[in-house]
C-alpha cells in the first residue's frame, strides 16, 4: 500500500470565516472521492489542528499501489476538487508519499 499525505497552509488574506468555509469544502470534496477512484482505499481530511500546528489542513490517503496514486493525481474528479476547492485558497503544500509496509 502507498500513503499520500499532504499538509496545506491557507492564504493569510482569508478571514477566519472564509478559512472555515474553505476547510469544509476541502474536506467534503476530497472525502467524497472515496469509492469513485479505482485503487483509492481510504481518504480523510483533518481540519481542526491543535494550536501547536503550523498547517491548517491535512490529507491522509491510502492507495493500493503507486500506479493507483498516479491515476488519482490525474483523475478528473480529483482534479476538479484540487482546482476548485484547494489550489485557489492555499499558500503552501507539503507532500510525502511512501510505501506502507
Amino acid at each position: 500500500m502507498v500513503k499520500h499525505v499532504i499538509l496545506w497552509q491557507l492564504k493569510d488574506e482569508l478571514s477566519d470565516e472564509e478559512k472555515n468555509n474553505v476547510k469544509a469544502g476541502i474536506k467534503t470534496g476530497l472525502e467524497a472521492l472515496k469509492g469513485k477512484i479505482s485503487g483509492l482505499i481510504d481518504i480523510k481530511v483533518e481540519v481542526e489542528p491543535l494550536a501547536s500546528s503550523n498547517a491548517d489542513v491535512m490529507l491522509d490517503s491510502t492507495f493500493e499501489n503507486e500506479e493507483a496514486l498516479k491515476n488519482y493525481a490525474v483523475h478528473p474528479e480529483h482534479v476538479a476538487v484540487a482546482d476548485g476547492k484547494v489550489r485557489p485558497y492555499t499558500k503552501t503544500r507539503v507532500c510525502m508519499d511512501f510505501n506502507q509496509g
